[in-house]
């Protein structure tokens, strides 16, 4: 994408997005003209009107940097690591933001699904995966799919690999990021488990086909089922952070719920 020009990025923007230059330029408030010229590269648009521009299309914060260097200018957002000093203080909301949610399982991620903390109810989860998976950077989506990973124990594997490739190609398509094409590609390559319940439709689906849960067998007989949500930052000026999310996982049932707090119980001492 670096090669490309403003104008060009632009238009790849618009396009992906869906909206037409009469659509832009109106949300822009500057005239489809204007706009065409931009894209046609007989205009050369300001530093203000490619972060205008940016902003009405929701483009990713990392590729208005890119936007902004194929323009000549510095870029606008900072990128840092989430150890960092400077993220000192977000880092901290998400430590208490994962301890608070024991005990129920929670884990935050970055933009390519590698694992950046989790809280300790989600090691009790992971029994039986093999130990090469959970050398770091753990990718948690291939943690969850592998055959050596927690594949052997997804009751409705079918469903839940599904699931994640749907919300996988949205990503990929939101961000125009080719990592997480090759990751996908790399998911869908893994084998069923043999003995997979086949995939039901979402009206014969738990809970009404309206979410579906991760369903995942225990090593003592008993069965998870579990609800997730995501968690992001409203207003991040960082790319670490535009990039970050929260995966926090509640029971779904009754069973579910006794079984989780009984796993995060202390072990009574001798």
């Amino acid at each position: 994408m670096n090669s490309h020009t403003p104008g060009q990025l632009l238009k790849m923007w618009r396009q992906r997005r869906r909206l037409s230059q009469l659509a832009l330029a109106t949300e822009a408030d500057i005239s489809q003209r204007h706009l065409s010229f931009v894209e046609s590269g007989r205009a050369t648009p300001s530093r203000e009107m490619l972060l205008r521009l940016a902003e009405q299309l929701g483009v990713p914060l990392r590729e208005r940097n890119r936007l902004l260097l194929a323009a000549g200018f510095a870029p606008a957002y900072g990128e840092r690591d989430i150890d960092a000093p400077e993220l000192g203080t977000v880092r901290g909301v998400i430590e208490r933001l994962l301890a608070s949610h024991a005990p129920y399982p929670a884990l935050a991620v970055d933009r390519h699904w590698l694992l950046l903390m989790a809280n300790r109810p989600l090691e009790a989860l992971l029994g039986g995966v093999e130990p090469a998976l959970l050398e770091p950077p753990v990718n948690v989506l291939r943690l969850t799919l592998h055959p050596q990973g927690l594949a052997s124990r997804i009751i409705n594997f079918c469903e839940w690999r599904a699931h994640i490739l749907e919300r996988l190609g949205r990503q990929a398509e939101n961000t125009a990021d080719p990592a997480l094409v090759e990751l996908a590609e790399e998911l869908k390559g893994y084998p069923v488990p043999a003995g997979a319940r086949p995939h039901l439709a979402r009206a014969a689906s738990h809970h009404g086909g309206i979410v579906v849960p991760l369903e995942l067998a225990m090593p003592d007989g008993r069965v998870l089922s579990l609800l997730s949500t995501t968690t992001v930052f409203g207003t991040p000026l960082d790319i670490t952070l535009e990039e970050l999310a929260i995966e926090s996982f509640f029971p779904a049932d009754a069973a579910t719920q006794e079984a989780l707090q009984q796993l995060a119980a202390p072990v009574p001492t001798a």
